[in-house]
């Protein structure tokens, strides 16, 4: 080959190379390591990626969000499986962003104004119930664990005088679900308050009221009179120590059957489900059976049980 021909193979083998190099750097094939998802190049190095739009943060957070509820609802099922339930239990509608206004029912008044409403139901149009505990005398491990693993939620009415003996037990209930489980008030000692004068009712009730907030943290609003018995010094005494409602029940579940307040025997719209902490030494069955039969009942009329304080 003559002098000049090399010169011009090896220009051309530089130029060739050249281009090459070019090509690698801009990510113009798609395909190399400087590529970007989609075939989208890279950012340079040293810069930042664009940012995501609205849209792409909005998609994210819907597909976050639906794969947070399946998973929620194959846990739900699971539970309901382990703890022996016939159906899941159905899921709560997301609490109104208003709470409805709270009035006494009528045949429940008293002569004062201004005192705390008593009520069996609260109004909404959503097939929905709360269920409530009260006393705290049985203290059964397994309550906590099934509610927790099935996701109910429930509200506890406690009286000191069967609390007193293990705190840390309703303690660890009020932190047993991501929501929280609220404590609210029973009376000290579960007298029929409307035999005791205005003092020692304000002693029973105002009494609790320390007891939750020293023990808990929390001063409660909520307040449940012993054996739904009541009179006007009682409201006065309970709106003299922070109390805002006097839910009472409109159904009562035990292990083995329910017992009713209205005529039609069931449940309605916003309809208050009182039991007990009770033990098969004073019950035909467990905690755990009394929550499968309530929860069958609650289910199979096509209701779901939701947080009474997102209502009250």
């Amino acid at each position: 080959m003559t002098k000049g021909g090399s010169r011009r193979v090896l220009g051309a083998a530089l130029l060739v190379a050249a281009l090459t190099s070019t090509a690698a750097c801009s990510g113009g094939s798609g395909t190399g390591s400087g590529a970007g998802s989609g075939g989208a190049p890279a950012p340079a190095a040293g810069q930042q990626a664009p940012a995501k739009t609205a849209a792409q943060l909005a998609a994210e957070r819907a597909a976050a969000k639906k794969a947070a509820l399946a998973k929620r609802r194959a846990a739900r099922a699971a539970a309901a499986k382990k703890w022996g339930l016939k159906r899941t239990p159905l899921e709560a509608p997301a609490p109104p962003k208003t709470k409805p206004k709270i009035t006494t029912r009528k045949g429940f008044e008293t002569d004062g104004e201004g005192l705390p409403p008593v009520f069996t139901t609260v109004p909404t149009k959503e097939k929905i119930v709360f269920l409530t505990i009260d006393d705290g005398s049985e203290k059964d491990p397994d309550l906590i664990r099934m509610m927790a693993d099935l996701d109910i939620p429930y509200s506890a009415f406690l009286s000191d005088y069967v609390v007193s003996d293990d705190y840390p037990y309703f303690a660890k209930m009020r932190k047993s679900q991501p929501r929280g489980v609220a404590l609210h008030n029973h009376t000290l000692n579960h007298k029929y308050l409307p035999g005791l004068s205005y003092a020692r009712q304000k002693r029973e009730i105002c009494g609790m009221q320390d007891v939750i907030e020293k023990k808990y943290g929390k001063r409660p609003e909520l307040f449940r009179p012993p054996y739904g018995n009541y009179n006007e010094d009682t409201l006065r005494a309970a709106k003299s120590c922070g109390v805002k409602a006097v839910p009472l029940w409109a159904s009562e579940a035990f292990p083995d059957h329910m017992e009713w307040r209205e005529w039609d025997r069931d449940l309605h719209p916003g309809d208050i489900v009182l039991t007990h902490f009770r033990g098969e030494e004073e019950w035909k069955g467990s905690m755990p059976d009394m929550i499968r039969r309530v929860m069958n009942v609650i289910t199979s009329k096509g209701y779901a049980v939701a947080k009474l304080e997102d209502y009250v």
